[in-house]
């Protein structure tokens, strides 16, 4: 499993000496030893590496990584440029087109973002090829609670956006005032016109990170 580095490793340290992560060490080092596992291990931790903690400004919540092969690059929505964009992202395309006029891209990697400071995070950080959820309950969720702990404690300005009934659980991890939450359906076929369509959360984060003395994001 590959290592965690940079200000994460810090901040989330204690997590390593758990008994639930030695666990999941386990699970998840036989599962990439016996099957195919997404992302690749060496992209375990990209959401993290590719955005220090120091440096997040917005956080958007995932389930877990793509199942299919070529798609997952550990961070939450995200595919490698040359893969056919996923419905999910392509609505999340939509809504930023709509809420703030930018083009919609040809290319589904959000790596732009997540240089930005946008932290493209999901719950369960592993899955096993075909089945989604496999991952589920091996303790992925409390590492990564960790991670939103770690968010939490910021003392600056970020947002939050929580997409679907999975994300907006982890709203209660959330309780520094200083932190804007944003709650809307999930952007999948089966639900982004009940509330992901017109939820313009893309400018209201940058309105409330410009207010805030912060950089908005640029999508």
């Amino acid at each position: 499993m590959a290592a965690l580095e940079g200000d994460w490793a810090e901040a989330l340290k204690d997590e390593f000496h758990k008994d639930y992560y030695r666990r999941l060490y386990s699970f998840v080092k036989e599962e990439y030893a016996s099957y195919t596992v997404y992302p690749p291990s060496d992209k375990l931790f990209t959401a993290l590496h590719v955005t220090p903690l120091k440096e997040v400004r917005a956080v958007i919540l995932g389930q877990d990584p793509y199942h299919e092969p070529g798609q997952a690059m550990g961070m939450s929505f995200s595919v490698p440029d040359g893969v056919d964009i996923p419905p999910s992202l392509r609505n999340i395309y939509k809504e930023i087109h709509e809420d703030v006029g930018e083009k919609i891209p040809d290319s589904g990697d959000l790596t732009r973002w997540a240089k930005q400071g946008v932290l493209l995070l999901n719950a369960v950080l592993t899955v096993r090829a075909h089945q989604a959820n496999s991952h589920k309950g091996k303790g992925w969720e409390q590492f990564t609670d960790a991670v939103i702990r770690a968010v939490d404690r910021e003392d600056r300005p970020v947002v939050f956006m929580l997409w679907g009934r999975n994300a907006r659980d982890k709203k209660d991890l959330i309780v520094n005032k200083k932190h804007l939450v944003l709650e809307a359906a999930h952007p999948s076929p089966l639900s982004a016109y009940n509330g992901f369509f017109g939820c313009r959360h893309f400018s209201k984060c940058n309105r409330f990170l410009e207010e805030n003395g912060a950089m908005p994001v640029s999508w």
